[in-house]
Protein backbone atom coordinates (compact mmCIF):
# COMPACT_ATOMS: atom_id res chain seq x y z
CA UNK A 1 0.00 0.00 0.00
CA UNK A 2 1.75 3.19 -0.86
CA UNK A 3 1.03 6.67 0.89
CA UNK A 4 -1.74 7.75 -1.29
CA UNK A 5 -3.47 4.63 -0.79
CA UNK A 6 -3.28 5.42 3.01
CA UNK A 7 -4.22 8.84 3.13
CA UNK A 8 -6.87 7.97 1.13
CA UNK A 9 -8.32 5.35 3.02
CA UNK A 10 -7.28 7.12 6.62
CA UNK A 11 -9.45 10.19 5.24
CA UNK A 12 -12.23 7.80 4.14
CA UNK A 13 -12.07 5.91 7.91
CA UNK A 14 -12.26 9.56 9.73
CA UNK A 15 -15.91 10.21 7.80
CA UNK A 16 -16.96 6.72 8.78
CA UNK A 17 -15.98 7.00 12.30
CA UNK A 18 -17.66 10.59 12.52
CA UNK A 19 -20.20 9.46 10.74
CA UNK A 20 -20.95 5.60 12.34
CA UNK A 21 -18.96 5.88 15.89
CA UNK A 22 -18.74 8.88 17.45
CA UNK A 23 -20.77 11.12 19.57
CA UNK A 24 -21.53 13.49 21.84
CA UNK A 25 -23.29 13.00 25.11
CA UNK A 26 -22.06 12.73 29.14
CA UNK A 27 -21.06 8.93 29.47
CA UNK A 28 -19.81 6.54 31.74
CA UNK A 29 -16.48 4.89 30.00
CA UNK A 30 -14.74 1.71 30.84
CA UNK A 31 -12.08 3.05 32.69
CA UNK A 32 -15.04 4.50 35.15
CA UNK A 33 -14.04 7.98 33.86
CA UNK A 34 -17.17 10.33 32.69
CA UNK A 35 -16.97 12.46 29.32
CA UNK A 36 -19.43 14.71 27.05
CA UNK A 37 -17.70 12.31 23.99
CA UNK A 38 -17.27 9.04 23.29
CA UNK A 39 -16.32 6.87 19.97
CA UNK A 40 -18.32 3.17 19.77
CA UNK A 41 -15.86 1.83 17.39
CA UNK A 42 -18.60 -1.76 16.58
CA UNK A 43 -20.74 0.50 14.08
CA UNK A 44 -17.60 1.09 12.08
CA UNK A 45 -15.65 -2.12 13.06
CA UNK A 46 -18.45 -4.08 11.97
CA UNK A 47 -19.91 -1.77 8.83
CA UNK A 48 -18.36 -3.96 5.41
CA UNK A 49 -16.12 -0.86 4.31
CA UNK A 50 -15.43 0.21 7.54
CA UNK A 51 -14.17 -3.12 8.56
CA UNK A 52 -12.22 -3.51 5.31
CA UNK A 53 -10.30 -0.01 5.85
CA UNK A 54 -9.41 -0.51 9.52
CA UNK A 55 -7.80 -4.07 8.82
CA UNK A 56 -6.36 -2.18 5.55
CA UNK A 57 -4.41 0.58 7.84
CA UNK A 58 -3.69 -1.73 10.77
CA UNK A 59 -1.71 -4.44 8.35
CA UNK A 60 -0.07 -1.35 6.53
CA UNK A 61 1.29 -0.34 10.68
CA UNK A 62 1.77 -3.62 11.00
CA UNK A 63 4.30 -4.25 8.04
CA UNK A 64 6.87 -2.26 9.52
CA UNK A 65 7.62 -4.77 12.08
CA UNK A 66 7.89 -8.53 12.66
CA UNK A 67 4.60 -10.04 14.41
CA UNK A 68 3.75 -13.56 14.00
CA UNK A 69 -0.12 -13.23 15.91
CA UNK A 70 -3.03 -10.17 16.30
CA UNK A 71 -4.69 -10.33 19.42
CA UNK A 72 -6.58 -8.06 21.97
CA UNK A 73 -9.09 -8.43 24.66
CA UNK A 74 -12.82 -9.42 23.86
CA UNK A 75 -15.12 -7.79 23.06
CA UNK A 76 -13.86 -4.48 21.96
CA UNK A 77 -10.56 -6.27 19.75
CA UNK A 78 -12.40 -9.09 17.93
CA UNK A 79 -14.33 -7.73 15.32
CA UNK A 80 -10.59 -5.84 14.22
CA UNK A 81 -8.65 -9.41 14.80
CA UNK A 82 -11.02 -11.28 12.30
CA UNK A 83 -10.72 -8.53 9.45
CA UNK A 84 -7.14 -8.46 10.24
CA UNK A 85 -6.82 -11.98 10.01
CA UNK A 86 -8.69 -12.65 6.96
CA UNK A 87 -6.92 -9.28 4.66
CA UNK A 88 -3.26 -10.61 5.81
CA UNK A 89 -4.48 -14.07 4.21
CA UNK A 90 -5.36 -12.04 0.77
CA UNK A 91 -2.37 -10.24 1.12
CA UNK A 92 -1.00 -13.03 1.11
CA UNK A 93 1.20 -13.42 4.51
CA UNK A 94 -1.58 -14.65 6.74
CA UNK A 95 -1.07 -13.59 10.69
CA UNK A 96 -3.40 -15.42 12.88
CA UNK A 97 -5.32 -14.18 15.29
CA UNK A 98 -6.72 -14.58 18.98
CA UNK A 99 -8.37 -13.12 21.76
CA UNK A 100 -8.18 -13.04 25.57
CA UNK A 101 -11.03 -13.66 27.80
CA UNK A 102 -11.63 -11.05 30.43
CA UNK A 103 -12.61 -14.02 32.71
CA UNK A 104 -12.06 -18.11 32.05
CA UNK A 105 -15.15 -19.89 30.87
CA UNK A 106 -16.62 -22.33 33.21
CA UNK A 107 -16.73 -25.36 30.81
CA UNK A 108 -15.09 -26.09 27.42
CA UNK A 109 -11.09 -25.33 26.76
CA UNK A 110 -11.10 -23.17 30.13
CA UNK A 111 -8.29 -21.11 28.00
CA UNK A 112 -8.25 -17.62 29.00
CA UNK A 113 -6.47 -17.13 25.69
CA UNK A 114 -8.24 -18.15 22.88
CA UNK A 115 -8.24 -18.75 18.94
CA UNK A 116 -4.56 -20.07 19.09
CA UNK A 117 -2.91 -23.29 20.96
CA UNK A 118 -0.02 -21.45 22.32
CA UNK A 119 1.38 -17.59 22.15
CA UNK A 120 4.76 -18.83 23.59
CA UNK A 121 7.53 -17.47 21.89
CA UNK A 122 6.12 -15.71 19.78
CA UNK A 123 5.75 -11.85 18.50
CA UNK A 124 2.41 -10.47 19.34
CA UNK A 125 0.65 -6.90 18.14
CA UNK A 126 -2.69 -6.37 21.00
CA UNK A 127 -5.33 -4.37 19.23
CA UNK A 128 -7.82 -2.04 20.68
CA UNK A 129 -10.61 -0.53 19.46
CA UNK A 130 -10.45 2.69 21.58
CA UNK A 131 -7.91 3.48 24.74
CA UNK A 132 -8.97 6.16 27.32
CA UNK A 133 -5.88 4.70 30.24
CA UNK A 134 -5.05 1.86 28.01
CA UNK A 135 -6.23 -0.54 31.07
CA UNK A 136 -8.42 -2.71 28.80
CA UNK A 137 -4.95 -3.47 26.56
CA UNK A 138 -2.59 -3.68 29.49
CA UNK A 139 -4.87 -6.80 30.92
CA UNK A 140 -4.24 -8.28 27.31
CA UNK A 141 -0.23 -7.48 27.88
CA UNK A 142 -0.51 -9.27 30.75
CA UNK A 143 -2.13 -12.23 29.68
CA UNK A 144 0.10 -12.72 26.87
CA UNK A 145 3.48 -11.65 28.16
CA UNK A 146 2.82 -14.27 30.88
CA UNK A 147 2.14 -16.63 28.46
CA UNK A 148 5.45 -16.09 26.94
CA UNK A 149 4.64 -13.97 24.36
CA UNK A 150 6.60 -11.19 23.20
CA UNK A 151 4.43 -7.69 22.74
CA UNK A 152 6.01 -5.46 19.71
CA UNK A 153 2.69 -3.61 19.53
CA UNK A 154 -0.70 -2.42 21.22
CA UNK A 155 -2.50 -0.06 18.35
CA UNK A 156 -5.55 1.69 19.15
CA UNK A 157 -7.89 2.54 16.56
CA UNK A 158 -8.93 5.46 17.95
CA UNK A 159 -6.95 7.20 21.59
CA UNK A 160 -8.62 9.67 23.66
CA UNK A 161 -5.52 11.38 24.81
CA UNK A 162 -6.30 10.66 28.39
CA UNK A 163 -3.34 8.54 29.63
CA UNK A 164 -3.23 5.14 27.22
CA UNK A 165 0.49 6.34 25.76
CA UNK A 166 1.90 7.31 29.57
CA UNK A 167 0.60 3.93 30.80
CA UNK A 168 1.89 1.84 28.15
CA UNK A 169 5.35 3.69 28.29
CA UNK A 170 5.38 2.51 31.82
CA UNK A 171 4.48 -0.69 31.09
CA UNK A 172 7.87 -0.44 28.40
CA UNK A 173 5.19 -1.53 25.43
CA UNK A 174 5.14 0.32 22.36
CA UNK A 175 2.13 2.15 21.39
CA UNK A 176 0.67 3.57 18.65
CA UNK A 177 -2.99 4.78 17.24
CA UNK A 178 -4.44 5.08 13.71
CA UNK A 179 -6.57 7.92 14.92
CA UNK A 180 -6.86 10.46 18.28
CA UNK A 181 -9.68 11.98 19.11
CA UNK A 182 -7.95 15.38 17.42
CA UNK A 183 -8.69 13.90 14.46
CA UNK A 184 -12.74 14.58 15.23
CA UNK A 185 -12.89 17.06 17.77
CA UNK A 186 -11.18 20.93 17.59
CA UNK A 187 -12.66 21.76 21.13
Amino acid sequence: MNQTDTAAIRARLIELIAERSFGRKKIVLASGRESNFYFDMKPTMFHPEGAALLARLILARLSKLEVDLVGGLEMGAVPLIASVSAFSFEAGKPIPGFFVRKAVKDHGTKKRIDGVDSVAGRKVAILEDVTTTGGSAIQAVEEVRAAGAEVVLVLSMVDRLEGAAESFAAANVPFDALFTRNDFMQD
